[in-house]
């Protein structure tokens, strides 16, 4: 059997059982985190990586010649140098539609506080103004009632899948935009057709070349001053500076983003700044934890025992 060396278990959550990996492995040592350099001293003995962000890159991989399968905890492999890999016949597997259920669940909460301008009502409340009211509510933020409204989902897969259903069961109309970079092949309405009709903007694409800064000032300037733009896909698919620029300046109704860039966001960003600052915008960023439900993170942990299994038949 081989043996295998997880790199990052923190990152899935201490009340995480690891007993399906260990079933199928020799020895499994287990690293709650691990720097690029560390991972190349861990891996030495190791038939099997176990990770989730931390980087193997192609000087690490190099100097790992009895590494022979690379399982990501994740669906994303940035981490992952794959040509590196691939000539060093090392396999590399993921994860998907682990998360279906708690990503959709936290993308519709976002959308649902932003139509309902929960930012801005808990930052009247802080302030004390329903407090100090004439009258039994407030009303200084006209919310946005979802039926009947036009949802525009960029993302097909089972997760974007699932927000449609979720979003369909509250009356609004749903469309899905044209595969960014495939617009000619794709019989589906490009985004550019789709952005000035869109009430909401949902995200749950990947981030690559055709998507960086797929919403951008040029967009958004077509845009609904109402809109409502949601990103729980990837950082950088957002130009997150003219979203905030356009929320600032009354041309964005809405924004709320899941992922950054750069995280943890330890040299901050503008987003965290305008929040820090108290500014008064319905605007929220959550910490990429959409997808940290219990039943997802044990989920990632069975995936990959069944990515382990598959890797064994493909070798005898």
């Amino acid at each position: 059997m081989p043996n295998a060396v997880m790199l990052d278990a923190e990152s899935l959550g201490a009340d995480i059982d690891l007993s399906a990996i260990r079933h199928l492995v020799s020895h499994l040592d287990v690293y709650q985190q691990s720097t690029s350099e560390q991972a190349g001293e861990r891996l030495v003995e190791a038939d099997i990586a176990i990770v989730n962000k931390v980087v193997l890159d192609a000087v690490t991989l190099a100097a790992l010649p009895k590494l022979k399968l690379i399982c990501v905890l994740a669906t994303g492999l940035n981490n992952i140098d794959l040509n590196a890999a691939k000539s060093q016949n090392i396999r590399v597997k993921n994860v998907t539609a682990y998360g279906t259920a708690s990503v959709s669940q936290h993308t519709f909460m976002l959308i649902l506080a932003l139509a309902n301008r929960l930012p801005r009502y808990q930052a009247d409340i802080a302030r004390g103004e329903w407090q100090h009211s004439d009258f039994f509510c407030l009303q200084g933020h006209p919310t946005l009632q979802l039926a009947g409204k036009h949802l525009v989902m960029v993302g097909q897969g089972e997760l974007g899948s699932e927000v449609a259903r979720l979003a369909e069961a509250f009356g609004m109309k749903v469309t899905f935009a044209a595969r960014p970079g495939n617009e000619t092949d794709d019989k589906r309405p490009t985004l550019d057709e789709l952005i000035p009709r869109a009430d909401v903007i949902s995200l749950h694409c990947p981030l690559n070349e055709t998507t960086q800064h797929l919403i951008n000032r040029t967009r958004l300037a077509n845009a609904k001053p109402s809109l409502l733009l949601v990103n729980c896909a990837r950082g950088g698919i957002v130009d997150e500076e003219a979203a905030l620029e356009a929320l600032r300046n009354g041309k964005l109704g809405g924004l709320a983003v899941d992922v950054l860039p750069n995280e943890p966001p330890k040299e901050g960003h503008p987003l965290l700044t305008a929040l820090a600052e108290g500014e008064a915008l319905n605007l929220i960023v959550t910490p990429h934890n959409a997808w940290i439900a219990p039943e997802a993170r044990q989920n990632i942990v069975m995936l990959t025992a069944e990515n382990i299994k598959q890797w064994q038949r493909e070798v005898t």
